[in-house]
């Protein structure tokens, strides 16, 4: 079991998620800004093992317009050398990565155009993970998508659209348990007609769930990822208090996640923290699972010299 946080670390004084307005478009913005996420992504990882911290989601504005036509350049050629680092450090490591493309993703949507425009925003997601060199255990997490008036129609049309799709996002992709649309059990029936792991949100089901206890939830979920897929991943939050439902926590819950924790036993899985304060709750949550015997910690990363600091040798 690993613990992370998702895309910003708020202990450093980088930002890994800098964009920029499509107005402004140039090459050399776009080589400007991706040379400071990327320098802001090594800074996270190196934060993360330096921490114990196992697990990251990496931001998916690390590369601005990267599936839009705008962008024409071969970012993966002129970043190879550093995405290659990176994997390197990763690997070296054995960090767990993720990736969560925004609500706008949409395979199940009727608009065709809207399908091409994800699908598109998929392969970049894959592009990137495929540069970094990370093995099929790096997963992009999405949504069902809508119900658009016709749940049997549009779980029909992602399953449709999920057998047209490139299969280098498909061996990647994962689908979650939402709040408002599709819960566990809808998540289910889509793999049981295309393989696709499903990633189980334990906040989501506490909302939108038929009472399933979390093992048995993750009794049902297990199964569904392969030994390549890596250990199973799962969202955790709780509710923000006196916030509306569904609203994730400014600070973990240290007795919730304890309950959690306990309920979850005897599985195994990475733990994604979607909680506020990012790092802050990662940190809290390691020093809570200190005692459990499935807790894993990055490999210690031993001191650089000064003249190799920023460099990460194979």
């Amino acid at each position: 079991m690993r613990i992370g946080y998702p895309c910003i670390n708020r202990s450093l004084d980088c930002q890994g998620d800098r964009t920029f307005r499509l107005k402004s478009y140039s090459e050399g913005r776009l080589v400007e800004v991706v040379g400071n996420n990327l320098a802001c992504l090594e800074r996270m990882l190196r934060y993360n093992i330096g921490h114990g911290i196992g697990f990251l989601r990496v931001s998916s504005d690390v590369v601005p317009f990267a599936s839009h036509p705008v962008c024409a350049f071969d970012w993966q050629a002129h970043f190879q050398a550093p995405l290659r680092r990176l994997g390197r450090l990763i690997r070296r490591h054995r960090l767990r990565i993720s990736m969560h493309p925004d609500q706008f993703t949409l395979i199940n949507s009727p608009d065709a155009g809207i399908f091409a425009r994800s699908h598109a925003e998929l392969r970049y997601h894959a592009d990137l993970l495929d540069g970094l060199g990370l093995g099929l255990d790096a997963k992009i997490q999405i949504h069902v998508g809508g119900v658009y008036g016709e749940r049997d129609a549009a779980i029909g049309r992602f399953i449709e659209r999920y057998a047209r799709i490139d299969e280098r996002v498909r061996r990647r992709l994962v689908i979650e348990n939402d709040e408002r649309c599709y819960p566990l059990a809808d998540c289910l029936r889509i793999h049981a007609a295309t393989g696709v792991p499903v990633l189980f949100d334990v906040f989501h089901h506490a909302i939108l769930g038929d009472g399933t206890t979390v093992g048995a939830a993750l009794a049902q979920v297990a199964p569904t990822w392969r030994p390549a897929d890596g250990l199973p991943m799962l969202d955790y939050s709780s509710q923000k208090p006196g916030a509306r439902p569904g609203m994730h926590a400014e600070h973990l819950d240290r007795a919730d996640f304890q309950r959690f924790l306990q309920a979850s036993r005897p599985h195994d899985f990475d733990v994604m923290l979607e909680i506020k304060d990012k790092e802050r709750s990662a940190l809290a949550a390691l020093d809570a699972a200190r005692r459990d015997p499935r807790l894993v910690c990055p490999v210690p990363q031993p001191p650089r010299r000064p003249e190799s600091a920023g460099k990460e040798r194979s």
